[in-house]
C-alpha cells in the first residue's frame, strides 16, 4: 500500500493528469495534512492549474487532516472516506462539501 509521500508525489498527480477536465470540474483547492512518519503537507489544486504541490500554497478552500495510518487504511478501501470522517479519523475544515468531490478524481 502506498504511503502518503508516494500518493501525493506520484499517484494523485498521475490521476489528475489522466483526466485533467475531470479534475477541473471539481473546481476547488484542497490542503492535505497527513501527520506521522511518511506524512507531509500538500496542496491539491483542482481548479485552473490542476496539480499537486508540496506545502501550503495558502489558497485552500477545504483542509483535510489525518494520520498516515488512517491515510493508508483509507487508500486500501476506496470509498471509505465518509466512514473515517464519521468516526473522527479525518478532520475537515473549510468547505467540507468539496471533499465529497475528491473521490471522482483521486479514488
Amino acid at each position: 500500500m502506498p504511503n502518503a509521500q508516494i500518493s501525493f508525489t506520484q499517484d494523485i498527480p498521475r490521476s489528475i493528469e489522466r483526466d485533467i477536465d475531470k479534475a477541473k470540474a471539481v473546481d476547488a483547492v484542497f490542503l492535505f495534512k497527513v501527520n506521522g512518519e511518511d506524512g507531509g503537507v500538500w496542496t491539491v489544486n483542482m481548479k485552473d492549474a490542476p496539480g499537486v504541490t508540496q506545502g501550503d500554497a495558502g489558497n485552500a478552500e477545504c483542509t483535510i487532516e489525518l494520520s498516515t495510518d488512517d491515510w493508508k487504511a483509507m487508500t486500501e478501501k476506496p470509498g471509505s472516506a465518509m466512514q473515517f470522517f464519521m468516526h473522527g479519523k479525518i478532520r475537515v475544515t473549510g468547505n467540507a462539501l468539496l471533499a465529497t468531490k475528491l473521490q471522482s478524481v483521486i479514488g
